[in-house]
């Protein structure tokens, strides 16, 4: 029989603060990638958009994220916007179309919601949030009540996330 209030049965939350024109980010990819590795469906790994007003597409960049996720691709259009951070700079919300798609989305669904900002209200939320967590920058972690801060070095974080997972999966 298996006791689902127990804190092992439930898996642990990783909220990921992110925006897809930040550098940083790109390189978090593979930490979150060895965390999902490690864990499985045991850490439910959710990106959280904190647009930093320094880059002027991130902004856009989290609705379309919205979106895929809305067209079942959330995490692999995010890593491909992220593979491409620094023509998105340079060639701004076409890219985020074209990224769609080259990914097998309704790219019209795209560019219709990036007009009519049917994700704003996400987007804003999860930035509102960030800010009263003190998200200064990204990527931003937070587990288990813990905020730690890759904006200015990621070393050495995934080993703490893993720590504070590990503890929290033991209950």
């Amino acid at each position: 029989m298996n006791d689902s209030s127990s804190p092992s049965s439930s898996p642990v939350v990783l909220d990921v603060w992110c925006e897809l024109q930040c550098p940083d980010c790109h390189t978090a990819l593979a930490d979150l990638d060895a965390l999902r590795e490690r864990y499985g469906d045991r850490m439910d790994i959710r990106l959280r958009h904190f647009p930093l007003e320094k880059h002027r597409h991130a902004f856009a960049a989290a609705q379309a994220a919205e979106e895929a996720l809305v067209q079942g691709k959330g995490w692999e259009y995010v890593r491909a916007v992220l593979d491409r951070v620094g023509e998105l700079d340079r060639v701004g919300e076409p890219l985020l179309v074209e990224i769609a798609g080259e990914l097998g989305l309704d790219a019209e669904e795209f560019d219709t919601a990036l007009v009519d900002g049917r994700h704003i209200l996400i987007v804003d939320a999860d930035q509102a949030e960030g800010k009263a967590l003190k998200v200064t920058g990204t990527p931003t972690y937070v587990i288990g009540g813990e905020r730690l801060d890759g904006g200015k070095s990621q070393e050495g974080l995934r080993a703490r996330i893993e720590e504070i997972a590990d503890r929290l999966l033991a209950g």
